[in-house]
C-alpha cells in the first residue's frame, strides 16, 4: 500500500515543461533565458522527488515556493552592504576593514569605465606597482615594496623565492594557525622551503637559531603571534637580535607581521603591536603583512624590504598567479595616501582607527538614539535596554584586547531570539548582531554614523 502511495505521489510531480507554463514561473521568462529557468526547475523537481523517496509529502504549493525562492535567490546579490552590529571591528565574514572616507568614490571612479593601470604618460607599458612601491617606501622606510592578493600569498612567495629547496629556521612557538586553515608549516611545505623548527613552544633562545644554521640555511624567519598569546614562563628572540645573527651569517630575515600596523597603538592605550616601520628600521630583509586589517585597505598581501629581494619576488612566475587587479591597486593607493596625512587627521578619517578609538560616551549616545526609535515603534514586541559590554578587534589583531562599549540589548516578546537574528540577517540591508542566551545584542562600536535608520527599517521589515 505504501509503495502504491509513493508511486502515486511521484506521478503527481509535474514535468519541467508543465512547470514552465505556470504563470508564477512564466513571468521570469520575460527577462531570463529559458534554459536557465529550466535548469532551476529541473533541480527543484529532482529535490522534491528525492524528498518523496525519504518519506516526505509533496504539494504543488511547496514546489512553486521552492522554485520561486531559488530564482529570486540567484537574482539577488549576495555581496551587499550590511550593518555590522557585532562589535567585531575586523569581522572576516563582514569584509574585515571598513573602508575609510572617500575610498568607495575612488573605486567607483576607477570601475565606471577604462582606467590607467600599467601605462605611462608616453603610452608605453609601465609597472602597475610603481605608485604603490613609492608610497610604501615613504611610509615604511623600506627600499622597495609591492603587493599580492593576500598575506598568505605574500609569505608563500617570499619563502618560494628566497628558500625553495633549502631550510628556513623558525621558532616552534611561532608556528601559527589562523582562520581558513592557514598553517605556517603547510605554507612552508607548499612554498618548497624546508622548515627547521628550533626551541620549544614557550621558549626559544638565540643560540637555538645559531646552532641550527648550516650550509643549507636560506633564511631566518619571525612570525608574529597575531591571534594568540603565550604567557608565563616564555621567551622569544627579539627581532633585532635575530637580524644581527642573520647579518653575521649573511642570511636574510623574513618577518611575517600578520595584521601589520603603521601606527604604534600603545600611544592610545591599546596593547603594543609591532609596526612595519620598526621591522624595517631593525633591518628585516623582507616584511609582509595584510592590507585589509589594521592598514584598513582592500584584501592584499603587502611585501616590503631590501630592493634586490623584492625584485627577485616580482620576477617569480608565482607573482603573476597572485597579481592584484585595478580595484585593489586603486583602493590601496588611496588608503596608503591617508597615512601621509597628519596623524590627527588620519585617526578621524580612517575607518578602522575610528572604530578602535571611539569613546564609550559617544558610542552610548549613538546607541541611545537608536534605542529610542526602537522603543517608539516596537514597544509591544521587544524589550529594549542600553547596557555596558565589550567589543573585539577581530581579524587576528590585538587578539587579547577587549574594548569597552555600549550595546542595545533586545528581548523579543513575539518571536525567539534566534528567529529575530535570522530574520534581520535576511533583510534588504542585512543586520548582523550577536546572540547571548535569550538576548539579541546590537554593539554600536561598529555601527556607523546614520546606520541606525537602516536598523530601524530592518526591524520594521521583521516585526511589521
Amino acid at each position: 500500500m505504501a509503495k502504491k502511495t509513493l508511486t502515486g505521489n511521484l506521478r503527481k510531480i509535474p514535468s519541467v515543461d508543465a512547470v514552465l507554463k505556470w504563470p508564477e514561473i512564466k513571468k521570469y521568462l520575460a527577462s531570463i533565458e529559458h534554459r536557465h529557468i529550466a535548469t532551476l526547475v529541473r533541480t527543484s523537481v529532482a529535490v522534491i522527488r528525492k524528498e518523496l523517496l525519504t518519506g516526505k509529502t509533496f504539494t504543488t504549493k511547496a514546489l512553486k515556493q521552492r522554485i520561486i525562492h531559488d530564482i529570486d535567490e540567484l537574482l539577488s546579490p549576495y555581496f551587499c552592504y550590511a550593518i555590522n552590529a557585532t562589535g567585531i571591528i575586523l569581522h572576516t565574514g563582514l569584509g574585515r576593514a571598513p573602508f575609510s572616507k572617500g575610498i568607495a568614490d575612488v573605486i567607483y571612479t576607477v570601475s565606471k569605465g577604462f582606467s590607467r593601470l600599467q601605462i605611462d604618460n608616453h603610452g608605453r607599458r609601465a609597472d602597475r606597482y610603481a605608485k604603490i612601491n613609492r608610497l610604501l617606501q615613504v611610509i615604511t622606510g623600506a627600499e622597495a615594496g609591492f603587493i599580492v592578493n593576500n598575506n598568505a600569498a605574500a609569505t608563500l612567495l617570499a619563502l618560494n623565492t628566497l628558500a625553495k629547496g633549502r631550510e628556513v629556521i623558525v621558532s616552534r612557538g611561532q608556528l601559527v594557525e589562523i582562520g581558513g586553515a592557514y598553517r605556517m608549516p603547510e605554507i612552508m611545505e607548499t612554498s618548497g622551503a624546508i622548515m627547521r623548527e628550533v626551541g620549544t613552544t614557550n621558549r626559544t633562545h638565540l643560540e637555538d637559531y645559531e646552532k641550527a644554521i648550516g650550509q643549507n640555511t636560506a633564511a631566518l624567519m619571525r612570525v608574529h603571534q597575531s591571534n594568540f598569546r603565550i604567557i608565563g614562563f616564555t621567551k622569544q628572540v627579539p627581532l633585532s637580535e635575530l637580524i644581527q645573527l642573520g647579518k653575521r651569517h649573511n642570511i636574510p630575515v623574513i618577518d611575517d607581521l600578520g595584521s601589520g600596523a603603521f601606527i604604534d597603538f600603545s600611544k592610545y592605550g591599546l596593547p603594543k603591536e609591532p609596526t612595519v616601520q620598526e621591522s624595517i628600521q631593525a633591518g628585516a630583509d623582507v616584511a609582509c603583512f595584510s592590507g585589509d586589517k589594521l592598514i584598513g585597505g582592500p584584501q592584499c598581501g603587502i611585501i616590503v624590504g631590501v630592493a634586490k629581494y623584492i625584485e627577485q619576488m616580482k620576477k617569480n612566475p608565482l607573482t603573476r598567479v597572485m597579481r592584484c587587479d585595478k580595484l585593489t591597486n586603486a583602493s590601496l593607493e588611496a588608503t596608503l595616501q591617508l597615512f601621509l596625512r597628519k596623524e590627527s587627521t588620519l585617526l578621524k578619517e580612517h575607518g578602522v582607527f575610528n572604530a578602535l578609538l571611539k569613546k564609550p560616551v559617544d558610542i552610548k549616545k549613538h546607541a541611545t538614539k537608536c534605542a529610542k526609535l526602537l522603543k517608539r515603534y516596537f514597544k509591544a514586541k521587544i524589550a529594549v535596554t542600553i547596557e555596558e559590554d565589550v567589543s573585539e578587534i577581530g581579524g587576528g589583531s590585538l587578539s587579547t584586547e577587549e574594548l569597552p562599549t555600549y550595546v542595545i540589548a533586545i528581548k523579543p516578546k513575539t518571536v525567539s531570539v534566534q528567529e529575530l537574528a535570522t530574520a534581520l540577517r535576511t533583510c534588504r540591508i542585512p543586520v548582523f548582531g550577536r546572540v547571548t542566551e535569550n538576548t539579541y545584542i546590537l554593539d554600536f562600536r561598529t555601527v556607523l554614523e546614520n546606520e541606525e535608520t537602516h536598523i530601524v527599517e530592518a526591524f520594521k521589515q521583521v516585526l511589521h
